[in-house]
């Protein structure tokens, strides 16, 4: 069972020893470039994106699986006993080290504690801040006499997305001295160090087969990989010492890891500082809001960008846009917020956002239609925060009507105003909503034509520019941005309200209203500026939560649609074919409370049902991505957490509105 104390999570013998439920506890570190490491609290790797050392080559993308894992032998005066845990092809679990495990706790990074009669070992790893570096520590916690500990490096030297097999053409070539190694086993991005202060490395050169990835698996993708391992590293540790393995894309001037740790202790308790102590969510999210920050070169500028989620994704602009006022605006970090915004906004393009980069830095698509309006509601929101005028005049202003202008006078992939006023978008062949998934036989989810959250935010776009226009001393501007608000304001009522079925329409195509029941809507509802009624909100909010709200979020399709799919899980198809269909996304709570508070006020019973409704992702802290808020959860009960274990939209909506309304109990 787990035991919380604290802000720390904990695990004991109870839940390490029950396979089914270690293997599907996952942790992770990262190191503000982009790059991570990432396992389960066993050590056993069940995804192909698991390693203790993924490094950015070109930061935040150009990922590679360096250094996969480790396993270990500790040898006592009595005995010998394996450390690891590894699943094989067959579910065949070796070494099981993990029946030598007593306790896993995030403290505040990974520290496993293992017992053998009298002897105890801790085990630590800890990624560097802004280096492709992750440090392990071995620290023989107790014994009555010198163990010794033998370390095997177990090597990928791959693409993150890609799996390795046993082929003649992985470099073997060894460079070592009496504490390190360098291994180039393909190309340069490939060349990983490892330094191992009084410890000796014993060549051997040997492979091993068939590590099998069960998460992969169930994604109906490849799931079995070989790496390869260049020796046993051995130390003989007294007790009370500490040895380390540092594992690094760079060769090390120095090797000083107590100073390291310790920086990255204090960086992180800084992370928290501004938080009340007992305000254990709060700070949890926060710790992990740090997490999807990380350095990006623009230009010849090195700034900022916002990961979208691990373990596989990179910085998108929509997700970066939403995320930022939850993972930096809401924790004080205004300086970053302001170069996340300097990066998308001399990246825009024709009036669009990057919707992704390309993962190996060659350059960006755009096929979004929300994400620039997304900056928007931003850049809003980091001007009310910080009253920073200089950069609103000399970035943000000039960014955001440029953005309407081209979206006024149209731009790429049929994005422009129509004749009421609102915005069109697309056609049936495209994705440019949110709901974007497509396993190549087009959209899943069409919302071609005018969508309800798209006009939600271009109304609130144009609103905006509006009130910035008069803020800075443009009223010309400012009337015709608000001429054009209230036109939008107009048509959207008309064109979206049903006052029979008591809820906005999902899109309108040529014509055509879809009454789907999905919370997009929700996304309307929620921004600064209304674009309904009260008591329309009110009997939207009733619908939502009647027929899509669950304990974990929102679903993306209501129950009763004919179209709805309640699991996400199996082949590509199958999951994308879900992706939008009922699966649920904790990010949408964020929209959903702030259409609560707008609706019901911010009183003691208000923030009282918020705190209930948000219980059940304060316990999935320690549930599948320790100390974070996955991507998705299945739409049918009992709403098994999916695909990514960590995502910066779930994180920041989450935190945003914990801290905007302040729901911590006091």
């Amino acid at each position: 069972m787990k035991e919380i104390v604290g802000e720390m999570i904990r695990f004991g013998t109870d839940t390490i020893r029950d396979l089914d439920q270690s293997l599907q506890l996952e942790w992770l570190e990262t190191n503000g470039l982009g790059g991570f490491a990432c396992s389960t609290i066993v050590g056993a790797n069940t995804r192909r994106y698991h390693g203790l050392l993924v490094g950015a080559a070109r930061p935040p993308v150009g990922r590679c699986v360096l250094l996969s894992k480790v396993e270990e032998q500790l040898e006592s005066d009595a005995q010998t006993v394996d450390l690891a845990t590894s699943v094989y092809a067959g579910d065949i679990v070796h070494p099981q080290g993990y029946l030598n495990l007593v306790e896993f706790r995030l403290d505040p990074w990974p520290v496993m504690t293992y017992e053998l009669d009298e002897v105890t070992l801790e085990k630590a790893v800890t990624m560097r801040h802004g280096y492709n570096q992750t440090i392990i520590a071995y620290r023989l916690a107790a014994a009555t006499a010198p163990c010794h500990l033998s370390v095997r490096p177990l090597i990928a030297g791959r693409d993150y997305h890609h799996l390795q097999r046993a082929r003649g053409n992985l470099n073997t070539e060894l460079q070592s001295n009496s504490a390190s190694f360098v291994i180039q086993p393909y190309e340069e991005s490939s060349k990983l160090f490892v330094t191992y202060p009084s410890g000796q490395l014993w060549p051997d050169g040997l492979w091993y087969y068939d590590y099998l990835y069960y998460r992969e698996r169930d994604r109906g993708l490849d799931c079995t990989e070989d790496l390869y391992s260049p020796g046993v590293i051995r130390w003989t540790i007294t007790p009370g010492e500490t040895v380390y393995l540092c594992a690094s894309t760079q060769p090390l001037d120095s090797f000083d890891p107590e100073t390291w740790i310790e920086a990255e202790r204090q960086r992180r308790a800084a992370l928290v500082a501004a938080l009340p102590e007992r305000d254990e969510f709060g700070r949890t999210l926060a710790r992990a809001a740090d997490q999807f920050l990380v350095r990006r070169k623009i230009s010849t500028s090195q700034r900022h960008s916002i990961i979208a989620g691990y373990p596989w994704f990179t910085d998108w602009g929509r997700d970066a846009m939403i995320a930022l006022p939850g993972i930096l605006l809401a924790t004080g970090r205004f300086a970053e917020a302001k170069s996340v915004l300097h990066s998308f906004a001399e990246t825009t393009e024709h009036g669009l956002l990057p919707n992704s980069f390309d993962d190996n830095g060659n350059g960006a698509g755009y096929n979004t239609v929300d994400a620039a309006l997304w900056m928007s509601i931003a850049a809003h929101r980091y001007t009310a925060a910080t009253g920073d005028t200089d950069f609103l005049a000399g970035v943000l202003y000039p960014a955001l009507t440029g953005i309407i202008d081209w979206y006024c006078r149209g731009t790429w992939f049929g994005i422009h105003v129509d004749d009421d006023g609102l915005l069109v978008a697309g056609n049936e062949q495209t994705q440019l909503t949110w709901m974007d998934a497509d396993p190549g036989s087009g959209p899943v989810t069409p919302r071609h034509g005018q969508a309800v959250e798209i006009n939600g935010l271009w109304y609130n776009a144009l609103r905006i520019a509006a009130d910035f226009g008069a803020k800075l001393g443009q009223p010309e501007a400012a009337a015709e941005f608000t001429a054009r608000a209230e036109q939008a304001h107009e048509s959207f009522n008309r064109l979206f309200w049903s006052p029979e079925l008591g809820y906005l329409y999902d899109c309108v195509t040529d014509g055509q209203s879809d009454a789907s029941l999905r919370p997009n809507q929700l996304i309307a509802l929620a921004l600064p500026y209304d674009l309904v009624s009260r008591d329309q909100a009110a009997r939207i909010l009733r619908h939502v939560a009647d027929r899509l709200l669950t304990p974990y979020g929102l679903r993306t399709l209501a129950l009763d649609n004919p179209g709805y799919q309640g699991r996400y899980f199996g082949d590509q198809h199958a999951r994308d074919s879900a992706y939008h269909q009922g699966t649920v996304w904790p990010w949408l709570l964020g929209p959903y409370i702030s259409a609560y508070v707008k609706v019901h006020g911010l009183g003691d019973k208000t923030k009282h049902h918020l705190r209930q409704l948000l219980q059940p992702l304060r316990e999935h802290l320690n549930q599948a991505g320790l100390g974070s808020i996955s991507e998705i959860f299945d739409g049918d009960p009992p709403h098994y957490p999916r695909g990514c274990i960590a995502q910066a939209w779930s994180v920041g909506e989450l935190l945003r509105c914990w801290v905007e309304y302040q729901l911590f109990e006091t």
